[in-house]
């Protein structure tokens, strides 16, 4: 196999997480600027609340790739911030479902609003097709390193 021709600043900035840091205080700024008291970690988990509300913590963990006690701590936060509240499962009372409140409902459209412009910033200068090809490579690349 031939070496690969890499960048490797580029590929450091990437492995020590600075492009994600750099997108995440990009959102956090819009956050702020927009009245949003939420951090990028309570985005992620607000976007799938919105999509699906009433899912395990498990979910949650799954869907975000957090581990059981970082995303414990995170719905605690957002819990004492009447964003969420935790129901048991009737089902299975061992299980609590996750739930958005009034207050982590009507954030809906203005996050939305704020995050799509952090995106819209951060991706200045890049066509449809270099996202489209960005993402593809991203997803194998993920693929490839999934345990």
């Amino acid at each position: 196999m031939e070496p690969l021709n890499l960048d490797i600043r580029l590929v450091f900035a990437i492995l020590n997480g600075k492009v994600s840091a750099a997108i995440n205080r990009k959102l956090s700024r819009h956050f702020r600027q927009n009245s949003l008291d939420i951090t990028p970690e309570q985005w992620t988990v607000l976007i799938y609340l919105w999509e699906q509300d009433g899912v395990t913590q498990q979910e949650l963990c799954n869907a975000t790739y957090k581990d059981k006690p970082s995303m414990t701590r995170l719905l605690d936060n957002m819990e004492r911030r009447h964003l969420v509240v935790r129901i048991a499962d009737k089902k299975d009372r061992r299980n609590n479902l996750i739930h958005l409140t009034k207050d982590g409902r009507q954030l809906e459209e203005l996050a939305r609003q704020a995050a799509n412009q952090a995106l819209v910033e951060a991706l200045k200068g890049v066509t449809q097709e270099e996202l489209n090809i960005g993402q593809d490579l991203l997803r194998k690349i993920f693929a490839n390193t999934k345990d």
